[in-house]
């Protein structure tokens, strides 16, 4: 059984922005302090959920220099650094490591022509081992068009700079051989990466949590990691389950018809964002409005 003290609640956060898309870094401040008030460990820097894909090179390291800046050593600060290219990764690692951040993290690229396992395994294997930063694998699986092949993953799982996992790929059979590659690599950290499933990869052996929308629901985990590290597994559940419904309710329903818009407005009403500005374009439904303004007024 993991114990409280060992198990990680981090945040996949989503990136405030202004009204012409640059950082807004006074909402990015008080991101952070809202985190470590609600006992997050650490933050992921412009992945999916904070649009990395999206947002300039010079505004990801600004995002980055304020986010390390704000919280004042308090975090562990990682930052998603995936392009289509290793020279194109490396400059992103760099930048990176040159604003502050502890980990790069490495998901599938957007765009690979000829795709062959032995292309996909060279490109991870290249990008982790010119890194200037320890690693963290972002493994979304069959979620995305390029994936690292399972009978190569336990590889770059081993390869000695990787630290960490982020395992968003909902598979029992990548979840077993993240498993088997900790076995023998003890020092890495396995964080579950979807929020609709925390207690199954708590029981699984995950030491860890990371995924968007933390950032609106961090109490929630607290309170899982908290009851399933005391041993009490119906608790644990029945906050987890909890914690999806209000989920669901945020990202407007199961068809997450509403998703990044529902969170940034979900941080504008708690006073931590100043508008729900993204590059993707998420509608806002008056019944996903409905539920944030009810379910932030008596939560904040």
């Amino acid at each position: 059984m993991n114990s409280l003290s060992n198990l990680q609640i981090w945040s996949a956060v989503p990136t405030p922005l202004n009204d012409d898309l640059s950082i807004d870094r006074d909402s990015v401040r008080r991101m952070v302090k809202d985190a470590i008030a609600n006992g997050v460990n650490g933050m992921f820097l412009a992945g999916t959920c904070g649009e990395g894909p999206w947002i300039r090179d010079r505004d990801r390291n600004l995002l980055i220099e304020t986010v390390v800046a704000a919280g004042e050593g308090k975090l562990k600060i990682a930052a998603q650094v995936t392009d289509n290219s290793v020279p194109r990764m490396v400059d992103n690692m760099e930048g990176a490591a040159k604003a502050g951040a502890d980990y790069a993290i490495i998901a599938a690229p957007a765009t690979m022509m000829n795709a062959t396992p032995e292309r996909i395994m060279k490109f991870y294997t290249d990008a982790v081992e010119a890194s200037p930063l320890p690693v963290g694998i972002y493994d979304l699986g069959a979620h995305r068009s390029v994936m690292i092949p399972e009978e190569g993953l336990k590889a770059i799982y081993l390869l000695p700079k990787v630290h960490l996992v982020k395992d968003s790929s909902g598979a029992e059979s990548r979840r077993a051989i993240a498993l088997a590659a900790r076995e023998e690599k003890p020092s890495l950290s396995l964080f579950n990466g979807d929020e609709f499933r925390c207690v199954e990869y708590l029981e699984a052996g995950y030491e860890g949590m990371l995924f968007g929308g933390a950032a609106a629901v961090a109490p929630y985990i607290t309170r899982i990691a908290a009851h399933f590290s005391q041993g009490e597994l119906e608790k644990a559940k029945a906050v987890d389950a909890e914690m999806r419904e209000v989920l669901y309710g945020i990202y407007g329903g199961k068809s997450i018809a509403c998703w990044l818009t529902g969170l940034k407005y979900c941080m504008v009403k708690k006073g931590i964002f100043t508008a729900p500005n993204s590059f993707l374009g998420y509608p806002l439904t008056d019944e996903c409005r409905a539920y944030i303004d009810g379910y932030t007024s008596a939560n904040t």
